[in-house]
């Protein structure tokens, strides 16, 4: 078993408008390596200037965390497949729609990897797409969602 943390933190700085609903999403998160992230409510949930556009949201940290988790299994499952990748780029995407209870839901992610191999042995169609699935089965992040993962290279 393995712990995980993330520290978040927020402070109000509108008291007096609060309870009105009038206040900024901006708050940080904290990880235990040192790195701490500026982070807010999307602007899609949340109209600016109560968000920050340029921060990161938890949606798109969804988002980011099943892609990065679904890379980190692919490198691994081609490596040990003799495959050498010297690039792999993803631009995840991500849906928030109502779900089958009706409730706002991150309902599919769909992956685009777009991948450089290097040495002389690339993979066929066919092992691409058994990596992939590997690599789905793999990922922690994709068991531990009911949301729709899909693949395409």
């Amino acid at each position: 078993m393995s712990i995980y943390t993330a520290k978040v933190t927020w402070t109000c700085d509108s008291p007096e408008t609060f309870t009105k609903n009038r206040y900024s999403r901006a708050h940080t998160w904290s990880f235990d390596g040192g790195v701490t992230v500026p982070a807010s409510s999307s602007p899609h949930a949340v109209r600016l200037p109560y968000s920050v556009e340029e921060a990161v949201d938890p949606e798109e940290a969804f988002v980011a965390a099943i892609s990065s988790c679904h890379m980190l299994t692919f490198l691994w499952v081609a490596a040990k497949k003799g495959f050498l990748i010297e690039a792999y780029e993803d631009n995840a995407e991500g849906v928030l729609a109502a779900d089958a209870d009706g409730r706002q839901s991150m309902t599919e992610v769909t992956l685009h990897p777009d991948i450089t191999w290097g040495g002389t042995e690339i993979p066929t169609a066919e092992q691409l797409d058994e990596m992939h699935h590997l690599a789905h089965e793999g990922c922690y992040i994709a068991n531990s969602v009911k949301t729709a993962i899909k693949v395409h290279s």
